[in-house]
């Protein structure tokens, strides 16, 4: 059974987020709109750290900047000293106008090309290769000060197939076997530092499971350092951290996620790997999911036969639930007392049948112009979206201690055109 609980509050039968009532935030900033806590944020980051850094000291977050790039986002990971896993030279660039230093950034890149090595090279941040292949390219260029390479350890998790980043048919990672060759050609080749690094999956809430995979990861970090005779600066092991979407989906035991992580690292197994690395982790969706929700109006309501609520938030400003059937709750902003008994589709605007928000929802006595809050879209939320069927994206707000601030504006048509050259062809 699903219950409204902080940042989310019940103030008269109207919903409030941090304390500000969203039909304001509404009327303010216009729809479809993502409004961020930022105090949410502070309390997952300082959870997390908690629940790891009380059993292994030398432990670092590495926050996932794809998940979410607003700049007011990066700017609060800096404050809270996160570094940052970057995808690619775009995130590299904006970690850096925020002020990240070089020796806090991450380049997790995959199938890079040359252009994309040689600008991480000259940034002079560590550097995650994702295959051997890109090895030799890379040291063509240049010679990086440390070298990290992701594995795939043969296992994977995740809530849904598309989320598995681990074991057979996925695009990621590589081998031991190839990892042992690509490090003996990097340390022959004059490299001094290395990492080992791993993502195998993404939202799960099973705490054993980052205990299985991480003892699989040590297994083979031990092997590498007896075989290759380096050793490592850090080893990552990666993101994967979960929320509950999900009614009745229980929140991820954070506490012994690190706990169990901790014991492995401190473990005679351990011990076998020279030297004390640090731990890395580079969660995204576990800081920033449940700090923002999206609001959005309901323009129409129709019967089809089934019931279509139509509301100004579509596939193309919260595409996870087209794109892999991702559940998001939604609740009814303005009428949070009314009984929730009619089944309802809720739909966006885009001329795609796969343009639903959500299939067979109870959402109580719904009418047009009514406010619509969905939860749980601060990670892969705006950082997805789209200009679709020549649709501006949506305004972002953060609120930080009932203070309101617009973080990015509402797009407008010349955000669209931005860019184009036409042609004078044609007369």
């Amino acid at each position: 059974m699903w219950k409204i609980e902080p940042p989310l509050k019940n103030f008269k039968g109207k919903l409030s987020f941090a304390n500000i009532s969203t039909l304001n935030l509404a009327k303010q900033f216009g729809t479809p709109l993502f409004v961020t806590d930022s105090e949410q944020i502070i309390l997952n980051y300082n959870k997390l750290y908690s629940a790891f850094s009380s059993h292994y000291d030398k432990f670092k977050i590495n926050y996932a900047v794809k998940a979410n790039n607003n700049l007011s986002i990066l700017k609060l990971f800096n404050y809270l000293g996160s570094g940052v896993d970057c995808s690619c030279p775009e995130e590299i660039l904006l970690a850096k106008k925020i002020g990240f230093k070089n020796q806090d950034m991450l380049y997790t890149g995959n199938y890079n090309s040359n252009n994309q090595l040689d600008f991480a090279l000259k940034q002079k941040i560590m550097i995650n290769v994702d295959s051997y292949s890109i090895l030799p390219r890379l040291l063509k260029l240049g010679t990086p000060n440390l070298v990290s390479l992701r594995i795939n350890p043969g296992i994977g998790g995740g809530s849904h197939s598309v989320l598995v980043f681990g074991g057979k048919n996925t695009k990621f990672g590589m081998s031991k076997k190839d990892a042992v060759d690509a490090y003996r050609l990097a340390k022959k080749s004059g490299v001094k530092k290395f990492g080992l690094h791993m993502m195998t999956g993404s939202s799960i809430l099973d705490s054993s499971y980052f205990k299985k995979v991480t003892n699989k990861l040590i297994d083979i970090a031990v092997e590498i350092v007896d075989e290759c005779k380096i050793s490592f600066d850090f080893i990552n092991i990666g993101g994967g951290f979960g929320i509950p979407y999900k009614p009745p989906e229980k929140p991820l035991d954070i506490k012994k996620v690190g706990s169990d992580i901790g014991k492995i690292f401190n473990g005679k197994k351990s011990s076998k790997i020279l030297g004390k690395p640090w731990l890395f982790v580079e969660p995204g969706r576990y800081l920033v999911a449940d700090s923002t929700i999206l609001l959005t109006n309901v323009h129409s309501i129709k019967k089809s036969p089934g019931k279509y609520v139509g509301i100004d938030a579509g596939m193309n400003t919260l595409l996870r639930p087209a794109l892999y059937n991702a559940y998001h709750h939604i609740i009814n902003a303005s009428r949070l007392n009314s009984r929730k008994t009619e089944i309802v589709n809720v739909c966006g605007q885009i001329c795609e049948n796969t343009d639903i928000i959500a299939k067979n929802r109870k959402l109580g006595n719904i009418k047009e112009g009514d406010l619509l809050a969905i939860l749980n879209v601060g990670a892969y939320g705006f950082s997805m979206s789209s200009q679709y069927n020549t649709r501006p994206r949506a305004a972002e707000v953060m609120i930080h201690k009932r203070k309101i601030k617009l973080i990015r504006r509402r797009e407008t048509i010349n955000d669209l055109i931005h860019g184009q050259n036409l042609v004078t062809w044609f007369r």
